[in-house]
């Protein structure tokens, strides 16, 4: 069990954990790489190839944009989203970049950029994974310096070619309640008769504890706890500015931002004291998902959840747990948190959380899954009833593929954030009203889930060559 908290749900920009956050992170590791060893006087030139699905959906996501900001030095969760387009403008005009902020060399992407849309994986490559980006440095004389292979396996995750894990933060640490499935998971619970969150809770410490040895559990416990108030007080603030921006996304399809309009409608309902629908509350679910993925199309500052694709949907069940839940209160947003991570965990290190692997399942399913979970524990449901709703949310994914129109997180990933979050409310007003024993398990869902992926003809897993992106006209 080598993924954290705050792995998972960890500080981005749009439009793509996997094809933006991904590849900036490899090219600013390669960059700096290149620095730690003393290379970097040496390099007069970098070439990118990108492979799979980063090459086939990359202009659409952005990856030629993040791969000149990350070779620039700039990493995803401390970039300002408001200063990348004048950056990436200037790199273009002068065919020159600042090699890890620190040498000037030239780039021309024709030359330097490369998208092989033919060809799935990096010729020679030990590990086999769709969104593959090979970095090549140079110098003057054309001799290769330094050459890295990295795939970017969903949710910003990346790990370089014959590497066994991801560069994910953090490394394995000796926790007091390790699992690797949702059985153990529940065992260790009832063994120790604590709460998902609270195990969650207790290994966290541990993760924060091997930098700060003389740091005591309740200060521990604090640094949690702020660190899931910071990566909520982000998400609030992302579905704020959904909701107050107005306009037409970037890309080409002039796709225009719905989430303000709908907001104002469901004010004007409630304002002018109609009779209460009830059913408005899912509506603002609708708003809050959608709010938040408008904002990740137009390339702002998001949470993965446990990615950029799926990241509307577990803020928008934590907002509808706040404003319309009976007796919300902050220990129920912090249990949501621990436990939603639980459950991203278990599919994360057992299944997948790329789309480009195994379809938009083990994205927005994944996080369906996830924020079902998350909410029964915030209303103070049984460990039980969370590990079932996480189950019922995934069983009505199973076999979503991933097929973005024109490689734009836009058209259906919008709307389809909506539908997981309404989903994830049912799932777990099902799983509360039902009794504990249910035939199919999470862990059972799960493998499911990733055979199911696997399965599935790769044009339909993030290409844009199939579904909606072959049957709906770009315009």
């Amino acid at each position: 069990m080598t993924t954290s908290l705050f792995d998972l749900y960890k500080l981005g920009v749009g439009p793509s954990s996997s094809h933006t956050m991904g590849p900036m992170r490899a090219a600013c590791r390669f960059a700096r790489e290149l620095d730690a060893k003393g290379e970097l006087a040496k390099v007069s030139r970098v070439q990118a190839n990108l492979y799979g699905s980063l090459a086939l959906t990359g202009m659409g996501h952005g990856t030629d944009r993040a791969v000149l900001l990350g070779l620039s030095g700039n990493e995803p969760a401390t970039i300002d989203p408001a200063v990348i387009e004048a950056t990436v403008a200037e790199i273009r005009a002068k065919k020159m970049l600042n090699l890890a902020g620190m040498r000037r060399i030239g780039f021309d992407e024709p030359r330097d950029l490369h998208f092989e849309r033919e060809t799935m994986f990096p010729p020679g490559a030990r590990t086999q994974h769709p969104n593959g980006l090979r970095l090549i440095a140079f110098d003057g004389s054309g001799n290769r310096i330094e050459e890295r292979t990295y795939f970017s396996i969903g949710g910003g995750f990346i790990v370089e070619d014959g590497a066994e894990t991801a560069f994910a933060g953090e490394k394995e640490t000796r926790l007091p309640y390790p699992f690797h499935s949702a059985a153990e998971l529940l065992e260790v619970a009832q063994t120790h008769r604590l709460s998902i969150d609270e195990v969650m809770m207790a290994n966290e410490c541990a993760r924060l504890r091997v930098h700060d040895a003389s740091a005591n559990d309740e200060e521990l416990t604090v640094r949690v706890r702020s660190g899931i108030d910071a990566i909520w007080q982000t998400m609030k603030g992302c579905i704020d500015r959904g909701i107050a921006t107005e306009g037409i996304l970037p890309g080409g399809l002039n796709v225009r931002r719905r989430a303000h309009r709908l907001a104002e409608r469901l004010k004007e309902k409630e304002a002018t004291g109609q009779p209460t629908d009830p059913l408005a509350p899912l509506d603002w679910v609708t708003v809050y998902a959608m709010a938040v993925n408008e904002e990740n199309a137009a390339g702002g500052r998001v949470v993965t959840a446990p990615t950029n694709g799926a990241a509307g949907v577990v803020p928008a069940v934590a907002r509808y747990y706040e404003r319309f839940v009976t007796g919300a209160d902050h220990e129920g947003i912090i249990r949501f948190f621990l436990t939603s991570a639980a459950i991203g965990i278990l599919y994360k290190e057992n299944a997948s959380i790329s789309g480009a692997e195994v379809g938009c399942q083990g994205e927005v399913g994944v996080a369906c899954s996830m924020a079902a979970g998350g909410l029964i524990a915030a209303m103070g449901g049984t460990n039980g009833q969370v590990e079932h709703a996480a189950e019922i949310a995934m069983e009505h994914n199973l076999g979503m593929t991933c097929d973005p129109i024109g490689g734009l997180v836009q058209i259906p990933c919008i709307e389809r954030n909506a539908m997981g979050a309404v989903k994830a409310v049912h799932a777990s007003r099902i799983a509360q009203s039902d009794s504990e024993e249910h035939k199919v398990s999470l862990d059972q869902v799960i493998r499911t889930m990733y055979l199911t992926g696997l399965d599935m003809q790769s044009r339909y897993k993030e290409t844009s060559l199939a579904g909606l992106a072959l049957n709906v006209i770009e315009c």
